[in-house]
């Protein structure tokens, strides 16, 4: 058990606890080094000596280390010390999303929109790097005050290349949340983490979780078999653009689903457009229960061992499994025909038809008007709908591409989409500095620009804001792409310690003292070396940083009248001892 005030590797001093888990405890420490607090996640003693469970903890370290996102906890360093292996992370001070669903209920559309819009865009640069979270949950979405969100705990990911995508892994992550195919025991995609996210925004959105049980196993069978609850039954006014995300992101067949977070994080940002509110509902392409396969069927027989507490045993009967697969058989005949369908149309109708091929002019550059001519000339069909894309090379207002693409080879009278520049996505950065971070943090983001925020040390400075930006990672005048990040500053104001012995009385120290939550202890000590009333020691240094709750301790020189004058048994009556006026305590002392 780590105590409050041990050093791990020394530097890293224990505050406090502020986390428990099946893997690691969570402890609030203090980097003596660089001055700041952070979170230092310790493997569990009972498992640091399991090599499995050491490696798992070691990957989580590799994973979460490769991330950089302003959504993502930053892991600023790992290590091992006497046995004990643990991760330093940024130290967030904010709730977790449930700590915020039992104190709310429910959250509103807006705000849960602008939630899901921070997660899958953190999550996204997970998937670009094949990391999946794997246990996605409102305890491990933290969320500050000032509505930026924070995605920790990647406790249980997994670094994956392309080639380990459909490996099988365990079942882990908590139940309430668990994908179908995790609960099948089949393991983890990209797509498992969409799943989660939905689940997620339905119990963000309505204060409850879909699927309810007794146990664990009943939880996870609700996953593989029941429909997801409509929420619009729950919530009537909630616009079914809204619903579909939630249906696409919970689609029990992977292939229904996004295909990953960028996916959702795009369909999200014009979910709450005029044009898409009232949008019919969304229908899955691919059949819901065309899930099992052999591979299922295998797993079955050899399913994984149980590694922790919500680790879910499967349970389908044979009878199940027979349905299933008699099933796949239908749709795998069918799917086999339109194969064939469609190659005979490919191959063979040109043939019959007589249909010329011709290639499709590269017109990328020209005006619309002048590729449509040019395209037509050769025999080619133009589409209505015109296709509007950024383009750093190309003209505003010039074709860009073609789909089909130029230098394709199509029969005559194909129709061809052309694709419009609407010019450069490069932004020109204006100098941000003296502005609420808040307010230029989002109009960067609407503008797809990411944007991290850091603290810098300002001392004493009463005329600047903590919201306020004081520098920026980007000259002004310099241009930036979307999907690059932009840093901005905002002051950290810290107090320093002032030398008490130029000018101050015991009077404007406790003042001082009162204003930034210390408590003074003033000691008076008879002496000849300095003047009456002098603060000539204080125990803290001059430029000292100042931490509420701290003490100071001062001072202060007297002489042995004074010490008399304060003692109440010394003090004359009234009138004096033999008739003549008292002066006042204190009185030609300074």
């Amino acid at each position: 058990m780590i105590m409050k005030g041990q050093k791990i590797n020394d530097r890293y001093q224990i505050i406090k606890t502020i986390g428990e888990g099946g893997m690691a405890n969570v402890y609030l420490a203090y980097d003596t080094i660089l001055d700041r607090n952070v979170a230092v996640k310790v493997l569990r003693g009972d498992l640091a000596t399991d090599e499995k469970f050491v490696r798992r903890f070691q990957r989580e370290a590799l994973s979460a280390s490769s991330l950089s996102h302003p959504n993502i906890v930053e892991v600023y360093d790992v290590g091992e010390d006497n046995g004990q292996y643990f991760i330093v992370m940024e130290y967030i001070e904010g709730k977790h999303l449930k700590q915020l669903l039992k104190k709310r209920g429910n959250l509103t559309i807006t705000e849960v929109i602008d939630i899901m819009l921070q997660i899958t865009d953190g999550i996204a640069v997970a998937h670009d790097s094949y990391i999946i979270h794997r246990d996605i949950k409102p305890q491990n979405i933290m969320i500050l005050e000032n509505g930026l969100v924070k995605i920790t705990d990647f406790g249980i990911a997994m670094a994956m290349n392309a080639a380990q995508l459909t490996q099988t892994n365990s079942v882990m992550g908590s139940v309430h949340y668990l994908p179908p195919e995790q609960a099948s025991g089949t393991g983890a995609t990209l797509q498992s983490d969409i799943y989660s996210m939905g689940i997620l925004m339905y119990e963000l959105l309505c204060g409850h979780l879909p699927y309810r049980g007794d146990n664990a196993v009943e939880i996870a069978l609700k996953h593989l078999k029941e429909p997801l609850p409509s929420i619009r039954e729950y919530l009537p006014t909630l616009p079914q653009s809204v619903e579909n995300v939630i249906l696409k992101a919970t689609a029990k067949n992977p292939k229904n689903r996004y295909a990953d977070a960028r996916e959702m994080h795009e369909d999200l940002k014009t979910v709450m457009d005029d044009s898409r509110i009232n949008e019919a509902p969304y229908v899955y392409p691919y059949p819901e229960d065309d899930m099992t396969s052999e591979e299922l069927s295998s797993e079955i027989k050899n399913p994984p061992k149980e590694e922790e507490e919500e680790v879910i045993a499967k349970q389908i009967t044979k009878d199940d499994l027979k349905k299933q697969n008699k099933l796949l058989i239908i749709l795998g005949s069918i799917f086999a025909g339109l194969i064939v369908i469609t190659t005979t149309i490919v191959v063979f109708l040109p043939m019959i038809t007589g249909g010329k091929e011709v290639t499709v002019p590269d017109v990328a550059g020209m005006s619309v008007k002048k590729a449509i001519k040019e395209l037509q000339n050769k025999g080619f069909k133009i589409a209505d709908d015109q296709k509007e894309v950024s383009s750093d090379e190309i003209d505003e207002g010039k074709v860009v591409k073609t789909n089909p693409a130029g230098g394709s080879k199509k029969v005559k009278g194909k129709e061809v989409t052309l694709y419009v520049s609407t010019g450069s996505s490069q932004i020109t950065v204006e100098d941000y500095t003296g502005q609420n971070y808040i307010e230029v943090k989002a109009k960067l983001e609407v503008q797809n620009i990411y944007v991290a925020i850091e603290k810098k040390d300002v001392e004493n400075s009463e005329n600047i804001s903590d919201t306020q930006i004081i520098g920026q990672s980007v000259e002004p005048g310099k241009k930036i792409s979307q999907k690059e990040t932009i840093t901005l500053y905002i002051p950290n104001i810290t107090t320093k310690f002032p030398d008490f012995s130029r000018g101050y009385t015991v009077e404007s120290v406790q003042k001082w003292c009162d204003t930034y939550g210390i408590t003074l202890n003033v000691e008076y000590v008879e002496t000849t070396d300095y003047a009456p009333g002098t603060i000539y020691y204080q125990s803290k240094t001059v430029g000292y940083t100042v931490s509420s709750g701290t003490s100071l301790s001062i001072k202060v020189a007297k002489t042995k009248e004074e010490e008399q004058a304060e003692t109440p048994s010394d003090v004359a009556p009234a009138g004096g001892i033999d008739g003549r006026e008292t002066p006042e305590i204190g009185e030609g002392l300074e």
